[in-house]
């Protein structure tokens, strides 16, 4: 999760929301690492889950990551859910809780939703949650 948050304090430095994302491999191995960057690269799919999960599968070679975890600052959203899933991660790890509009247990749970055809993965909510929360609220204080 420290590298996560470190890819979240380059998102702030950068005027972006600060969440970051790491994606590990089964023997804790960075695969990929990202940081949103939606504002730099003009793209409403540049969040730090989409970023990492796409660097990690294109150093595998592969869209199936079914031995990683993913590492995330903030709860991930729908379209960072639906990434997780299509991409058959099997454990996710986030930080602060996503009130407005989380979709892995706050708002909508789109992971353990039964209905859906890929395995459910495992999630671990709270990791350095007062970091998280604390990168998050220092951002929007200061552009308020």
């Amino acid at each position: 999760m420290r590298r996560a948050l470190a890819e979240a304090e380059r998102a702030a430095a950068a005027g972006e929301i600060p969440v970051g994302a790491i994606l590990l491999g089964p023997n804790g191995e960075i695969l990929g690492a990202g940081h949103n960057a939606r504002e730099a690269v003009a793209d409403p799919t540049g969040h730090a889950e989409v970023l990492a999960i796409r660097q990690a599968a294109a150093a595998r070679g592969d869209r199936i990551l079914t031995d990683c975890t993913l590492v995330v600052t903030l709860e991930p959203c729908v379209m960072c859910a639906g990434v997780i899933l299509a991409a058959r991660i099997p454990r996710v790890v986030f930080g602060a809780w996503d009130e407005k509009a989380g979709a892995v247990g706050s708002v909508y749970d789109l992971l353990r939703d039964g209905r859906l055809p890929s395995p459910v993965p495992e999630v671990v909510a709270g990791v350095c949650e007062t970091e998280s929360v604390a990168l998050l609220r220092d951002f929007f204080t200061a552009r308020r």
